[in-house]
């Protein structure tokens, strides 16, 4: 079953929680997915893996990236119920505060939705969700 159909079936169930697990890289680093108030939030549940400072110790900002895409392209995909799965065109994170090794969650809102490119804004937080600790602007290739 393609990825596209998998999608479709778990947006007609509402049950988003083997998303993550159909991406290689988002299973990898320990990602899922949930529906809360319509919006998907995407998590990345602390392994030693993915510290990329081991004095502090801090999140890799590698990791907290890829959460931000993740995110942003989980988000775009179910809103805009597209067959093919965008591409990412550009990414630019800008990193506010060390990730400590705890939970990290992601939520991701489109600013501008084109014919065929998409602008997303992803943030993510570990505690309390009005102090991101990364942001992310996204611009995704739709066709």
């Amino acid at each position: 079953m393609s990825f596209y159909a998998r999608f479709q079936e778990m947006k007609a169930t509402g049950d988003f929680s083997g998303l993550a697990e159909a991406l290689p890289y988002t299973k990898f680093m320990g990602m899922s997915v949930k529906i809360v108030e319509g919006r998907l939030i995407t998590q990345m549940t602390y392994d030693d893996k993915l510290i990329g400072n081991t004095v502090l110790p801090a999140l890799h900002g590698g990791t907290l990236a890829a959460l931000l895409e993740a995110a942003a392209l989980f988000q775009i995909a179910y809103d805009l119920d597209t067959k093919v799965m965008p591409k990412v065109i550009t990414l630019t994170v800008d990193y506010m505060r060390s990730g400590r090794p705890k939970l990290t969650r992601a939520r991701a809102a489109a600013t501008r939705v084109g014919r065929r490119v998409a602008n997303v804004r992803a943030e993510a937080w570990q505690e309390d969700p009005s102090k991101p600790i990364t942001a992310a602007n996204i611009n995704f290739l739709l066709s």
